[in-house]
């Protein structure tokens, strides 16, 4: 019995190891063989090795380049134009003949934003400038005659009414909130061809194109304003009003440099001219310019950025409060100088009659002056501007 016992065991033990012999033979040592010569091939045949998928020429997919989760932009700009553009007109004009032997009237094209819904319109001063016939093309084809309710020169913006059922307003934006690198669409008649849109971004912000104005706070935009687009918007990516687009630079080096007046900007001339028939400014009487104080001095007061008095209008605001030529504005209401276009802004907003804190040095010393603001339209029709 025992010596049955012990064979059984052997003979199992045997099968066991046989079959661990075929496993081996069979499967563990063909795996083996092969990567082994997979290994070989791809160190001795460069075709057999796997391409990186940096040096892949394939077109990088959205995927591949990890946008996909994110990626927030529109993709399209359809529906932004689709809001906006019902609001944007284009304006035909008939304007007087330059002498009486000019026979030929003169037209000019621009264009326009429907800002109210019981038409009343934002377009360029120089668009309607001179005009004695005013014609607005809605987006939906209709046409009518328009009549001017104001205009401004200054900041170059006219307010036009026409009398016409089923207008759509634009959505007005925050330009202080658009940041440099925004899309911006531009909508307007460039060339009397229709209306079209063109694409860009915001350039930069607080720009002056040193014109005969007092207004130096104009986004910069690459986006083609061409001949007949002034007046148009300047919208955003969701179709809201950032600006009025107003001029181009022209010349050698000046393409993709186009400018547009802020829509707060413009919202202020419009709800003016229709308070008051024309915009209401405040006024110093006083010219200055931007410059940087030396830095010791910079250190001592807080700021670094001021305003040097180079003149003064005789028994203006300014004078009257004792101002000096030479004397060095660092503060306006209490708010250092530290951007000059938003300071000139601050001063020409200043309601008339309203008090305006200016902090300055003079002689090294610092004032503190209380100038009560004038009326700019006032100084202008007296000849003192």
């Amino acid at each position: 019995m025992g010596l049955w016992h012990n064979q059984a065991s052997l003979q199992g033990t045997y099968v066991k190891e046989s079959k661990r012999t075929l496993f081996i033979d069979f499967l563990i040592k063909p795996v083996a063989l092969g990567l082994f010569v997979a290994a070989v091939l791809i160190l001795v045949v460069p075709e057999f090795r796997p391409s990186p998928i940096a040096q892949s020429t394939d077109p990088m997919t959205l995927r591949q380049s990890n946008l996909e989760s994110n990626w927030s932009g529109a993709v399209s700009y359809a529906a932004a134009v689709s809001i906006a553009a019902p609001a944007v007109v284009n304006i035909y004009t008939l304007k007087e003949r330059r002498s009486a032997k000019d026979n030929v009237p003169r037209t000019s094209l621009g264009s326009g934003v429907i800002m109210q819904s019981d038409g009343v319109i934002l377009t360029n001063h120089h668009v309607i400038d001179g005009a004695v016939k005013i014609l607005v093309l809605l987006y939906d084809g209709r046409e009518a005659p328009a009549t001017i309710i104001g205009s401004d020169p200054e900041i170059d913006l006219a307010v036009l009414k026409i009398n016409i059922g089923g207008l759509t307003p634009i959505t007005v934006g925050e330009p202080s909130q658009a940041r440099i690198g925004d899309v911006v669409l531009a909508i307007g008649n460039p060339s009397g061809i229709g209306q079209s849109v063109t694409q860009g971004i915001i350039s930069a912000k607080g720009r002056s194109i040193q014109q005969e104005n007092i207004f130096e706070n104009f986004i910069q935009t690459d986006a083609d304003i061409n001949e007949g687009s002034s007046g148009g918007a300047l919208i955003d990516a969701y179709g809201n009003l950032l600006g009025i687009n107003t001029a181009t630079l022209n010349g050698v080096g000046a393409s993709g440099i186009s400018f547009a007046i802020p829509a707060d900007a413009a919202e202020k001339v419009l709800q003016d001219i229709l308070q008051y028939g024309r915009v209401v400014r405040g006024w110093l009487g006083m010219s200055a310019n931007p410059g940087f104080l030396p830095k010791n001095i910079a250190d001592q007061i807080g700021g670094s950025q001021v305003f040097g008095v180079t003149d003064l209008t005789k028994g203006g605001p300014a004078e009257n409060a004792g101002i000096q030529r030479g004397d060095i504005i660092f503060k306006i209401d209490n708010s250092f100088v530290t951007d000059p276009a938003a300071s000139v802004s601050q001063i020409i907003n200043v309601s008339p009659g309203q008090p305006i804190e200016l902090s300055i040095l003079r002689k090294d010393k610092v004032r503190q002056i209380s100038i009560v603001a004038g009326d700019r339209g006032e100084a202008i029709a007296k000849g003192l501007l």
